[in-house]
């Protein structure tokens, strides 16, 4: 099944070499932008925003303030707004109601390109979080994140699937590795989604040293964006922007 791939700003998720997203990782609005900036000299295809980790995240009207001044500094870099929740991994709790309200209202201002909305966060709720995205020329990933292991493969497509039901337009899910046959589980279910069960983007990863390798062969098993530290990681296994790049190319030269 051929991939359509989503069109975001200057970039294309879904074609080519998997795309670079690097996430800022900051409590204050004066580091989340001095980092912006710092991102901005590398070859980062898209930012992500991790909000939860941003002190005034509660405060919806520092959240958009701060969304607009990232906005000034990347141009036409693309970014990516995430609350990455405490039960899928991240560094704050919020009510379903504060949640949903907050990336509504992110992405309403025109200021972020993309959002990501946790999948398993009841699919009223994630339904409408979509709808309203997508009325506002959003795109959306829904997202899943298993810290604790790697589901049975039934379960990865299921849940992948159920992304795609709900309307996004990237699916993406990461998993903690126990073994490295956990690892080959995670990059068979990403050939089986592109090849059978969707056109639309797929990202996917092994999390933690033993899946550093699903962050790297994206473009041959199928998954359309990777994630890169730059300087602090978001996530157990995160490379280095300027070594996945190398790899990433490294390995396209000989597709």
């Amino acid at each position: 099944m051929n991939v359509n791939p989503v069109v975001v700003r200057n970039i294309e998720i879904g074609s080519g070499m998997p795309k670079v997203c690097v996430p800022i990782v900051e409590k204050i609005r004066e580091d989340i932008l001095s980092t912006a900036k710092a991102i901005c000299s590398t070859e980062a295809d898209l930012v992500e925003w991790r909000a939860d980790w941003y002190e005034d995240v509660s405060a919806f009207s520092e959240v958009i303030k701060t969304a607009d001044m990232l906005r000034s500094i990347l141009g036409e870099t693309p970014l990516l707004f995430t609350f990455r929740s405490a039960r899928e991994g991240g560094e704050k709790e919020l009510s379903l109601e504060s949640y949903a309200t907050l990336l509504e209202s992110v992405a309403k201002t025109g200021f972020v390109d993309l959002i990501d909305v946790e999948v398993f966060s009841g699919d009223d709720a994630v339904k409408n979080i979509i709808q309203t995205a997508h009325a506002h020329g959003v795109k959306v990933i829904a997202s899943n994140h298993d810290f604790e292991g790697t589901p049975a493969r039934e379960e990865l497509v299921a849940r992948l699937c159920k992304m795609q039901d709900l309307g996004a337009d990237i699916l993406k899910i990461a998993v903690m590795p126990q073994t490295r046959s956990d690892v080959l589980t995670l990059l068979s279910v990403t050939e089986e989604m592109s090849s059978l069960h969707t056109s639309r983007p797929v990202i996917t990863m092994s999390m933690g040293r033993a899946g550093a390798l699903s962050r790297l062969c994206g473009e041959v098993f199928g998954s359309a964006v990777t994630f890169a530290s730059f300087g602090k990681v978001s996530a157990p296994g995160q490379i280095a922007i300027e070594d996945l790049k190398a790899g990433l190319r490294l390995l396209h030269k000989y597709l």
